[in-house]
């Protein structure tokens, strides 16, 4: 298997895991979630819950060969569909947790996650291209 298969499948495999247990996160645990959906929104709870469908979603299908390149596009529109909700968590300085778990946030990591969602795109587009696409 070329080099860049294996990356893509451990990328694909680190995300796909990552997206479920984030997802799974928007349902056991929604307050952190909700208290971050900009007040602009309808329906924080409801948002949070759709999210996390698609996360799940998202992630169960990278990890699935015949539909982890659609996976990918659709996490893309998912990480710009809530990024609303991470600048009103950075600019706002919005604390997900009451003190628990995750516990305080450093407002520099809020701002910190803002551009790695680029990053996450532009991860998620490579994922979506095959090789063959890549070198046509």
């Amino acid at each position: 298997m070329p080099p860049e298969t294996l990356l893509k499948r451990a990328f694909r495999v680190i995300f796909g895991l990552s997206m479920v247990a984030v997802g799974i996160l928007h349902f056991a645990r929604p307050e952190g979630f909700v208290k971050i959906v900009p007040a602009f929104l309808p329906a924080p709870l409801l948002l949070v819950y759709i999210s996390g469908f698609f996360e799940i979603a998202g992630g169960v299908g990278l990890l699935v060969s015949r539909v982890h390149r659609a996976a990918a596009w659709g996490l893309v529109a998912l990480y710009v569909a809530v990024f609303p909700a991470n600048i009103n968590m950075a600019v706002n300085d919005i604390q997900p947790g009451d003190g628990g778990w995750p516990g305080h946030i450093p407002a520099a990591l809020m701002w910190l996650r803002l551009p790695l969602q680029a990053l996450f795109i532009g991860i998620m587009v490579w994922l979506s291209r095959s090789k063959a696409r890549a070198a046509g």
